[in-house]
C-alpha cells in the first residue's frame, strides 16, 4: 500500500520572506568577509605604516655645515652628502629629463600607474625561483614610499605596503610637495644624496649652472648609479642618458635638435679624486676636528641620538676660525718644521705597494700624509739612471728627477734618488718641468692663535698634517721652559716687588729632601751678571733670578696663580718657576691672553652659536642678557651692553707691569727677531731642559699665538734650538700675514699705572732726560709702577750708562755662599 503525504504549499508572501533572508545572510556574509580581509590586509600590510603627520613633518637627514667667523662656509659633517632645495629652485628641465627617466605619467596617476604595477607583478610570478630581480614598476611617489620610510626589502609584502603607502601620500600632499622629496633624497651615487649633492659631485657645480647632456646624465643614475659609473662604465651611461633624451624628445620637452646635439657631448663629469676634494670643505684639519668634538659632545651622532644629531640634524654652526689667520697658522708651522729637519736629509719612502694593474686605486687608500698642498703621493712605476717615472693617485703620470735630497741615511754617500725602488710610495713636489723628492719633518709640534677680548680660538695646528689625529695644540702636555716665567714675576709683583727692583744673578741652591739632595740652578747660557733689574732678568731670561724671585715671592703663590690662570695645577716645588710642569699651547695662549686683558679671564671657544635646520640657536657660547639690545630705537639714555662676563684673576696693575715688561722681550731680548713688524707686541720664550721643546708665546693688545716645537717622543733637539731662534721665527712669518690689516694698537694701561722715567738698567728714576722710543737700547725708558712704588732714587741724565756689570762665570762651589753674601739678595 503507497502511502502519500499531503503536499503542503507556502503562501506566496512566506516565500518571499525566506528569500529576504537567505539574501542578508549571503550579504552579512559578504561584509563580514570584505571586514575580516580588510582586518588581515591591515594587520599584514598596512599596520605600522606612517601616519600623514609624519609624512607632512618628515625631515631627511642633513649634514652639519660650518661657517668661519666671517660668515664664510668651510666645512660639512655628513654620513651622506646632501643639500636641501625647494621645489622652485630646481630647473625645469631638470625636472623633466628626471619624469621622462621614471616616472613619464607622475602628473595623471594617483600614485600608482596600474600598468607598471601590474606587470611588475606578472614579472615577479615569472622570474620567481630563477635568482632573477623583477622589473620594479615603482613610479616616483612609490619610490619615496620606499626610501623614505620602508626599506629596500626584495619582496612581495613590501610592494604591497609601497603602493598602499604612495595612495596615502598622494593623499596628503601635492605633485610639487612629492617631487621636492624625491630630488633631495634619491641616491645618486658617489656619497651624493639629492640631485644639488650629485651636481657637486658628478659636475662640481650646482643644479642652476648644468647643462642640458649633463642633466640627462643625472636622471639616469636614481636606478643603479654603479652602472652607470662614468669613470668604469662611461659607454653604458652614455647610452643610458641616450634614452634619456630620446624619451624627452619624446614627451615634448625638447626639441630633436636639442636631443641630437646634448646624446654627442661628453659626459664631462669630474674625476673621483676631484670629488672627494670638497669644496666645502677648504678647512679640512685640526681645527675642524676640534669642533667635530665639541659637537659629538653635545648632541651625540647619527638620527637616534636626537634631531640635533652631527651627522644628520643639519645644524648650522659658526666658529671663531678666521680663515686667514689659519692659513697662516698653518704655513707658518709646517715652514717651520721643515727647516729644523732640512738637514736630516731624506727621510725614505713613506710605504710600498704593488705598482701592477691597478695600483691607482691601491695608492689613493694608502695612509699617507703630505701637509702642503701642492705636495703629493706618488708611487715610483719605474726608474732609470735619468729619472723615474711617478704615478699619481688619479691614475696620471710624471717624472721625477735626482736633485736636490741627501741619502735617507747619515754617513751613506750618494743620492735619495740612488735607494728608489719600484713600488716605494714617495713625498714629491714641483721642481721645474717635473718633481722632486720631499719628506715629512720628524719634528712636530702645536700652534694657536686667540683674540685677547673674546677667547675666541682664530686658528689652530696640531701638527704637519691633520691626518694624524693627535693634536699637539691642545693634547700634547710639555714643558713651557721659560715661557712660565711671566706667572712667576706676576706673583713676584703681586708680592710688593716691581720692574725697576734689584734682583741677584747669581749662584742659587736649595735644600729639597734628604734623599734629593740640595738642588743648584745655572743660567741657560752659563755664568752670572750680579744684581739686575727684573726687567733685565725677563729680558734676557735669566733662570738664577727667576727661582730668586720665586723663592722671595713664595711658590705657593706661584702655582695659585698658575692654576687660576689655567696653566696648570703643579706642587710648590722651586723647580716648577722655571717650566718644569707640562702644560699645552692652548693653555699657555689662553692664560698669555688674559695678561694682555689686564687680568680678565676669557674661555678659549671654538664655536660662538649653533643653530638648529630651521634657524633657532640652540646654543651659544656668549649667553648673556642684554636688556635693551634689540630695541627698535634709541631711547636718549646710555647705550645698552650685555654684563662683563670675565672675572679678574689677577690685579691689572699686576697685568699690565708683566706685558710692559715682555714688550722689552721684543725690543731688547730673546725674541728681537720679532722687532720688525713694527707694533706693540710682548711675549716670552722657551727653552726647557735637553732642549726636547721650544716655545714662544705672545702677541699684540688683541690677538695672542704660541707655538711650540719638538718631538712627539721627547728626545733633545740640538744644543742649538732655542725658542728665540726657532719658535719665534714661526710668529714671525705668521704674525706677518695675520695681523698685516690689523690697525696698530698700543697696549691700554689700566687706571693707577703710572708711568715713570728710569735708567733701565740700573732702575733709578731719571730726571734731565727723555725716553728715545725709536731706539731700543735707549737708557732711558718708560716704567710702569703701581701708585706709590717707583723709586725714591733718581740720577741725572749725565750718570747714565755706567760700566755694563761683568759676568762672573765661576764653578758651583761650598763658597758661593760667599759670593751671595758679597753681592747681596733682593733688593
Amino acid at each position: 500500500m503507497k502511502l502519500t503525504l499531503p503536499r503542503f504549499h507556502l503562501p506566496d508572501g512566506a516565500i518571499r520572506n525566506v528569500l529576504a533572508q537567505r539574501r542578508v545572510r549571503w550579504l552579512l556574509g559578504i561584509v563580514g568577509f570584505l571586514i575580516l580581509a580588510y582586518v588581515l590586509f591591515w594587520l599584514i600590510f598596512l599596520r605600522g605604516l606612517p601616519s600623514t603627520d609624519k609624512l607632512l613633518s618628515y625631515e631627511p637627514p642633513l649634514p652639519t655645515n660650518v661657517r668661519a667667523l666671517d660668515g664664510t662656509p668651510v666645512y660639512s659633517f655628513a654620513r651622506e652628502r646632501r643639500v636641501e632645495l625647494a621645489y622652485d629652485e630646481y630647473p625645469p628641465q631638470l625636472i623633466h629629463a628626471f619624469l621622462s627617466a621614471e616616472d613619464k605619467t607622475f602628473f595623471s596617476h594617483h600614485g600608482i600607474d596600474p600598468s607598471s604595477f601590474l606587470f611588475a607583478v606578472f614579472d615577479y610570478a615569472r622570474k620567481s625561483g630563477t635568482g632573477k630581480r623583477a622589473h620594479g614598476g615603482s613610479t616616483i611617489t612609490q619610490q619615496v614610499a620606499k626610501n623614505l620610510l620602508i626599506g629596500n626589502e626584495y619582496s612581495p609584502t613590501r610592494k604591497v605596503k609601497e603602493a598602499a603607502l604612495a595612495v596615502r601620500i598622494e593623499n596628503a600632499m601635492s605633485k610639487q610637495q612629492i617631487l621636492e622629496l624625491y630630488l633631495n633624497q634619491i641616491f645618486l651615487g658617489r656619497n651624493a644624496y639629492g640631485v644639488e649633492a650629485a651636481a657637486r659631485a658628478y659636475f662640481g657645480k650646482s643644479v642652476n649652472e648644468l647643462t642640458l647632456p649633463e642633466m640627462a646624465y643625472l636622471a639616469t643614475l636614481p636606478r643603479a648609479p654603479a652602472n652607470y659609473d662614468p669613470d668604469r662604465h662611461a659607454e653604458r651611461a652614455i647610452e643610458r642618458r641616450a634614452y634619456v633624451l630620446r624619451e624627452m624628445q619624446a614627451n615634448g620637452y625638447i626639441t630633436k635638435a636639442e636631443e641630437q646635439s646634448a646624446a654627442a657631448a661628453p659626459l664631462g663629469t669630474v674625476q673621483r679624486s676631484d670629488a672627494r676634494r670638497d669644496a666645502e670643505k677648504p678647512f679640512e684639519g685640526y681645527f675642524m676636528e676640534e669642533v667635530r668634538r665639541e659637537l659629538i659632545a653635545k648632541y651625540g651622532t647619527d638620527i637616534g641620538d636626537g634631531a640635533n644629531s652631527v651627522y644628520a640634524g643639519g645644524l648650522w654652526v659658526r666658529s671663531s676660525l678666521d680663515p686667514k689667520a689659519q692659513k697662516a697658522v698653518e704655513q707658518a708651522l709646517r715652514d717651520g718644521l721643515v727647516r729644523y729637519d732640512t738637514g736630516g736629509g731624506w727621510r725614505g719612502r713613506s710605504g710600498q705597494i704593488d705598482a701592477g694593474p691597478g695600483w691607482p686605486a691601491r695608492l689613493a687608500n694608502a695612509p699617507v700624509e703630505v701637509g702642503y698642498s701642492n705636495w703629493r703621493a706618488a708611487l715610483i712605476l719605474g726608474k732609470s739612471p735619468s729619472s723615474a717615472e711617478l704615478g699619481f693617485a688619479d691614475g696620471t703620470t710624471s717624472q721625477l728627477f735626482p736633485w736636490g735630497a741627501a741619502a735617507p741615511k747619515r754617513g751613506v754617500g750618494g743620492r735619495a734618488f740612488d735607494f728608489l725602488q719600484r713600488g716605494d710610495i714617495v713625498i714629491v713636489a714641483p721642481a721645474g718641468s717635473g718633481w722632486a723628492l720631499r719628506s715629512i719633518p720628524a719634528i712636530s709640534g702645536g700652534m694657536v692663535a686667540e683674540n685677547v677680548h673674546t677667547g675666541q680660538v682664530v686658528a689652530m695646528q696640531g701638527g704637519f698634517d691633520s691626518r694624524n689625529s693627535f693634536n699637539r695644540a691642545t693634547q700634547a702636555l710639555r714643558q713651557p721652559g721659560s715661557s712660565f716665567k711671566p706667572f712667576v714675576y706676576s706673583a713676584a709683583l703681586d708680592s710688593g716687588m716691581t720692574p725697576a727692583s734689584i734682583i741677584v744673578d747669581g749662584p742659587f741652591c736649595v735644600f729639597q729632601t734628604a734623599s734629593l739632595g740640595t738642588k743648584c740652578f745655572r743660567n741657560f747660557t752659563g755664568g752670572y751678571a750680579g744684581p739686575q733689574t727684573m726687567r733685565w732678568g725677563v729680558e734676557q731670561s735669566r733662570n738664577l733670578m727667576t727661582v730668586r724671585a720665586a723663592s722671595a715671592a713664595g711658590m705657593s703663590k706661584v702655582v695659585a696663580l698658575a692654576k687660576k690662570m689655567g696653566v696648570g695645577d703643579y706642587p710648590p716645588y722651586i723647580a716648577y718657576s722655571l717650566g718644569a710642569g707640562e702644560t699645552t699651547v692652548l693653555r699657555m695662549v689662553n692664560a698669555y691672553a688674559m695678561l694682555a686683558n689686564q687680568g680678565r679671564s676669557v674661555k678659549p671657544t671654538l664655536i660662538d652659536y649653533v643653530q638648529d635646520r630651521h634657524g633657532k640657536v640652540i646654543w651659544r657660547a656668549d649667553n648673556r642678557p642684554c636688556e635693551g639690545c634689540n630695541a627698535k630705537d634709541w631711547n636718549g639714555g646710555r647705550m645698552p651692553r650685555p654684563r662683563p662676563r670675565s672675572t679678574q684673576v689677577m690685579d691689572p696693575l699686576t697685568a699690565y707691569q708683566m706685558v710692559h715688561i715682555m714688550e722689552g722681550v721684543v725690543q731688547r731680548g730673546t725674541a728681537t727677531v720679532l722687532r720688525d713688524l713694527n707694533r706693540p707686541l710682548f711675549g716670552k720664550t722657551g727653552t726647557n731642559t735637553g732642549p726636547t721643546n721650544v716655545w714662544f708665546v705672545g702677541g699684540s693688545q688683541d690677538l695672542v699665538a704660541g707655538v711650540y716645537m719638538g718631538f712627539d717622543r721627547p728626545r733633545p733637539m740640538g744644543g742649538y734650538a732655542q725658542g728665540g731662534t726657532l719658535a719665534a721665527p714661526i710668529f714671525r712669518q705668521f704674525a706677518q700675514i695675520a695681523m698685516k690689516d690689523m690697525p696698530v694698537v698700543p697696549f691700554k694701561a689700566p687706571p693707577g699705572i703710572r708711568m715713570v722715567r728710569i735708567d733701565r738698567r740700573s732702575g733709578k728714576k731719571v730726571f734731565g732726560g727723555w725716553p728715545n722710543d725709536a731706539d731700543p737700547k735707549s737708557a732711558i725708558i718708560w716704567e710702569a709702577f703701581k701708585p706709590e712704588s717707583e723709586p725714591r732714587r733718581a740720577i741725572g741724565k749725565r750718570d747714565l750708562n755706567p760700566p755694563r756689570p761683568k759676568v762672573v762665570h765661576r764653578a758651583r762651589t761650598n763658597n758661593d755662599s760667599d759670593f751671595l753674601q758679597q753681592q747681596g739678595g733682593i733688593y
